[in-house]
């Protein structure tokens, strides 16, 4: 398992990017992908739509289970990654290259809440996760 250092994570397994723009990308982590297996479905939310921190924002489903993705930070909904509609599998290609939506955050010191790459492996190691 991978957790590259200038990502942000959440301990529901997704993780945090902050672009130049402002905007914070989101998508799903390497563990969470390896646990799912190949995906076959993604569900994003709604362009526009206002989510707060730890509010379900999407679903990912694979041939195993289907999983809620949370919002890591408040904001409001700006892109949905709409590639994935016809290749949810670039999730299981590239976990930390494929963002699955991006917020415009309430406020982008938020991602300083949660865990780095370091804390992020310690708690899947620890099977916390």
């Amino acid at each position: 398992m991978t957790a590259p250092d200038h990502l942000r994570y959440t301990k529901t397994h997704e993780w945090a990017r902050l672009d130049d723009d402002g905007l914070v990308a989101v998508g799903i982590t390497d563990h969470a992908q390896e646990q799912l297996g190949d995906m076959v479905y993604v569900e994003s939310p709604e362009v526009g739509k206002a989510v707060s921190a730890g509010a379900e924002c999407a679903v990912v489903e694979s041939v195993k289970a289907a999983a809620d993705v949370y919002a890591p930070v408040g904001g409001t909904v700006v892109a949905v990654n709409e590639i994935l509609e016809a290749h949810p599998e670039k999730l299981n290609q590239d976990p930390y290259g494929t963002w699955i939506f991006k917020l415009r955050p309430n406020n982008a010191d938020d991602l300083k809440r949660l865990l780095s790459a370091t804390q992020y492996q310690s708690m899947v190691e620890a099977g916390e996760g």
